[in-house]
């Protein structure tokens, strides 16, 4: 049996795509969920991208059922951060570029005679 989610229910979702009209949430169940863009901020939304990334986890009140399956939501009266989704960052090493300005040219060479082998 599917979970129905209420009206005024705060249900967590996965952020699942972003476009220029709303934000799309994946909720329990293969249920979803959008989020219109007048639905995010009380303040205007320039970009939706520095609300939420893809694959963040937030929360979201539940505005009205569209049909079996979706649903409209809302952030805009709430704390609805639960995780950001953080690529790894890179660290430069101590040595920066100077491997890759000090070997590419050997790499280079190395990988065309590989690839004049395999046409021999």
């Amino acid at each position: 049996m599917k979970h129905k989610f209420q009206k005024g229910m705060v249900v967590t979702g996965i952020v699942t795509g972003i476009q220029d009209y709303g934000i799309f949430v994946q909720l329990q169940n293969s249920s979803s969920g959008l989020i219109h863009i007048s639905e995010i901020s009380k303040k205007f939304v320039k970009n939706i991208n520095d609300y939420v990334t893809i694959g963040e986890v937030i929360r979201a009140e539940v505005l009205d059922q569209v049909d079996e399956n979706h649903y409209q939501l809302s952030i805009k009266d709430l704390d609805y951060r639960v995780m950001k989704k953080h690529g790894s960052k890179i660290t430069e090493t101590p040595s920066g570029f100077k491997n890759l300005a000090l070997n590419l040219e050997i790499w280079v060479q190395e990988k065309e005679e590989e690839q004049k082998k395999k046409q021999n």
